[in-house]
Parts: C-alpha cells; structure tokens; sequence
C-alpha cells in the first residue's frame, strides 16, 4: 500500500460549468495572417503573426464577414488585422440568440447571391450581392459595426497616421496643429504674412 506522502499527482474534477478542452476547441476557431515586416504596424503588434479566436462563428462565417468589411470599406493596404476586429466585435455581438441569427441568415444570403461563393465570388458580384441588401439588417448591422471597428483603435490610427486624440496630451496647438506631414503644403497666398 502506498503511503500518502508517495502519491505524486492527484487527480482533479472537472467543474460542470467548465469546458472541455474539446467542446472549447471545438466552439472557438482561429482566423491567422502576417502583418508585413516594413509596416507600421509591426511597430504596435505584438508580434508579425495575429489570430483572432471566435467563440460563436465558424472559421466560413467569420471569413464571409472579413470579406464584407473590405467591401464595404476598402482601404489601400490595410492590414486583415484590423479588418478582423469587426469579426471579433461580431463574433460577441452573437451571443445574443437573435443577432446570430440575423449574421447567419445574411450570410446565408450573401453566399445564395454568389451561387455558394461568397468568399471565392469577384469583386463585382460581392458589390452587386451587398447593394442589392443595402437596406436590409444585417446589412446595417455590419456596417455600421464595421465604423467602430475598423477606425477606433490604435492599429488603424496607426495605418492612417492619426496620432489620436490629443486632449489628455495639452490640446492640438501644443501637439500636432503644424505637422500635416500628410496634406500638401499651401500656397503663400492662403496664409498671407501678418506685416504690413
């Protein structure tokens, strides 16, 4: 008979509210891409390779959505990073019984628009298929989810050059006013001399 002091793992109990390691692989999937080295946002990710993990949406669901976000608002290299946080903002939008299934119905749409291809379909079938649901839920669901998503966060202000805001930082004239490193310079003529 072994002694107490001889037993060297004891075995643990799983709680009932507790997944499994295969019900939660199984209710989560991982969408992965690279940020590209020369980028700015190499600077601000942790590192050059991102996932996303859903807890709600399957890896075709969560793809057709990442797809919707760069139709609906593309932005000359942008980063499926960022365009992924609209997927992960969705994915927990669709906890909610009722938005899951108003995302899964539109997608269902989107693919039927495509003849099954959502993802795979062109460029000017994925337009016709999202102007032609325009006024539709879902539609307004993602899109203006897709406003928040894409552009309030540091990895977009980033992409874009927005230094953010400058309140907490003494106000613009203090920071920022004079350093439209991204418009063009005027012309004298638009900001005459104060001597006379």
């Amino acid at each position: 008979m072994k002694q107490i002091s001889q037993i060297t793992s004891v075995p643990t109990v799983r709680r009932a509210d507790q997944p499994t390691r295969r019900q939660f692989l199984k209710g989560s999937i991982v969408l992965t891409g690279m940020l590209a080295s020369g980028s700015i946002l190499a600077t601000l990710a942790p590192s050059r390779s991102w996932a996303l993990e859903a807890q709600h949406l399957d890896k075709t669901q969560a793809n057709a959505l990442l797809f919707m976000a760069k139709r609906l608002y593309p932005n000359k290299d942008m980063p499926d990073a960022i365009y992924a946080l609209l997927v992960k903002d969705m994915d927990a939008a669709c906890a909610d019984a009722a938005t899951k299934q108003l995302v899964l119905d539109g997608i269902a749409k989107l693919n039927a628009a495509t003849q099954g291809a959502w993802t795979t379909a062109g460029e000017a079938k994925q337009v016709a298929a999202l102007k032609a649901m325009e006024s539709e839920p879902f539609f307004q669901k993602v899109r203006g989810q897709c406003i928040l998503s894409l552009y309030d966060n540091q990895l977009a202000y980033a992409h874009f050059g927005y230094e953010g805001e400058v309140w907490s930082k003494g106000g613009y004239l203090g920071r920022g006013f004079n350093d439209l490193t991204w418009l063009p310079d005027p012309p004298e003529s638009a900001s005459p001399s104060m001597k006379s």
